[in-house]
C-alpha cells in the first residue's frame, strides 16, 4: 500500500465516492480539466466525464446555489471553493437554503450536499487565501463543519460528509495538504461525523485544536512529555455537532486545559469549548482554560505569515503554565491575541 498526502487521501475519497454513488457529482472552478487548483480532483475528470465533473463558471454563489439545487434533485453534489475566502459569495445560498431545507420543508427534503474548501496560513498567499473562519460557519444551525487533519482522516470523514443526508462544510487544511503521509487503504471505510478523536493520552493537562494544529500539537506534547508533564490531544474534527463528551471527560481527569486553533482570537471557536468546560465541568479545573490563537488581524501574506501562525513554542509555554498555575498566571502575552504584545 503505498502512502498518499491529506490531498491525495482527499482525491482518493472523491473517487470512491463517484464509484459507489452514480448520484454523486463534482463541481467548482477548475476541477475538471485542470484538477482543481490545489489537484484535489486530478484525475477524475477523464474516470466519470464531464457530466459528473463539471467545471464552473467563475461564480460562487452560482456554485453554491447550483449544489443546493442538485442536491433538492436528488443528486449528491459535491461543490469545491477554490479558497476558504472565497466561499463567502456563496454563503447567502449555503445560510438561506442549504441549512434551513429541511427545516423548511418540515422533513420533506434535505440538502445532501458537501461544501469543500481548502482553509487556514502556511502556502504564504494574499488575502481571502489564508482565510480560518471557521467559527462563522459553526454559527449556523443546520449545517455540520468537518476539518480533517491527516489523511486518514480525510479520506474517512470525506466519505462520511458525502454519504451524509445533510449539507457539510468540508475544511481541509492546506499547509498540511503535501506535507504529511499515512497509508490509507481505499477499502469505502468511513469515519464517524460528530466525534471528537483522542490521539494522545496524558494524565497532566488536555490540549484541544484541529486541522493542520495538530502538527504542533502533537509535537508539543511530545516535548511536554520529555520535561515529565503528559498532555492528552483531542482532535475536533466535528467543531459541530460538537462532541463536547470526549472534551469534558478529558478536562475532567486532566484538570487543566489548553485550546489552540489558527483562527483569529476574538469570535474563535475555542471561545466555544471554553464557555462549555466552563458550563459544564468549572469544578473540575486547577487553572483557567488558556487559549493559542491567532491574532485579531487579517492574516499576513507572504515574508510576515510566520509571525501569525502558531508555533510548537507558544504552546508548549502555554502548556507549562497552566500546568504551573497559580505560581505562575496561566495567561501570558503570546496567547491572549494582544497584536501589539503577540507580534513583538
Amino acid at each position: 500500500m503505498a502512502e498518499v498526502t491529506l490531498v491525495g487521501a482527499v482525491t482518493q475519497a472523491l473517487g470512491r465516492a463517484m464509484e459507489e454513488d452514480d448520484l454523486a457529482v463534482i463541481l467548482g472552478e477548475d476541477v475538471g480539466v485542470n484538477g482543481g487548483v490545489f489537484r484535489a480532483t486530478d484525475g477524475l475528470l477523464a474516470r466519470f466525464g464531464a457530466e459528473r465533473v463539471i467545471d464552473s463558471p467563475l461564480a460562487e454563489a452560482g456554485i453554491a446555489g447550483t449544489a443546493i439545487g442538485m442536491a433538492g434533485a436528488g443528486l449528491h453534489p459535491i461543490a469545491e471553493f477554490q479558497f476558504m475566502g472565497f466561499l463567502y459569495a456563496g454563503l447567502d445560498q449555503i445560510i438561506s437554503h442549504a441549512a434551513r431545507l429541511r427545516n423548511r420543508t418540515r422533513g420533506r427534503l434535505s440538502c445532501p450536499a458537501v461544501f469543500r474548501a481548502p482553509y487556514g496560513g502556511g502556502i504564504h498567499g494574499p488575502e481571502h487565501h489564508s482565510e480560518s473562519t471557521e467559527a462563522m460557519l459553526a454559527h449556523i444551525p443546520g449545517l455540520r463543519v468537518v476539518i480533517p487533519s491527516s489523511p486518514v482522516r480525510a479520506y474517512g470523514l470525506l466519505l462520511a460528509a458525502i454519504r451524509d443526508p445533510d449539507p457539510v462544510v468540508f475544511l481541509e487544511p492546506k499547509r498540511i495538504y503535501r506535507t504529511v503521509k499515512q497509508d490509507v487503504p481505499d477499502d469505502g471505510q468511513a469515519l464517524p461525523l460528530d466525534m471528537a478523536f483522542t490521539l494522545r493520552e496524558g494524565s497532566d493537562i488536555t490540549l484541544i485544536t484541529w486541522g493542520a494544529m495538530v502538527t504542533e500539537t502533537m509535537a508539543a506534547a511530545n516535548a511536554l512529555a520529555a520535561a515529565g508533564i503528559e498532555a492528552e490531544v483531542i482532535d475536533v474534527a466535528t467543531l459541530t455537532p460538537l462532541d463536547e463528551a470526549t472534551i469534558l471527560a478529558s478536562v475532567e481527569k486532566t484538570g487543566r486545559c489548553v485550546i489552540i486553533h489558527e483562527a483569529a482570537y476574538t469570535g474563535g471557536f475555542g471561545a466555544e469549548i471554553a464557555a462549555r468546560i466552563a458550563e459544564k465541568s468549572l469544578m473540575s479545573l486547577m487553572a483557567p482554560v488558556v487559549r493559542v490563537t491567532g491574532y485579531d488581524t487579517v492574516i499576513p501574506a507572504a515574508r510576515t505569515e510566520h509571525r501569525y501562525l502558531i508555533s510548537e513554542r507558544r504552546i508548549i509555554e502555554a502548556a507549562r503554565r497552566a500546568v504551573a498555575f497559580p505560581d505562575e498566571p496561566a495567561e501570558e502575552q503570546f496567547d491572549t491575541g494582544d497584536n501589539e504584545r503577540g507580534a513583538a
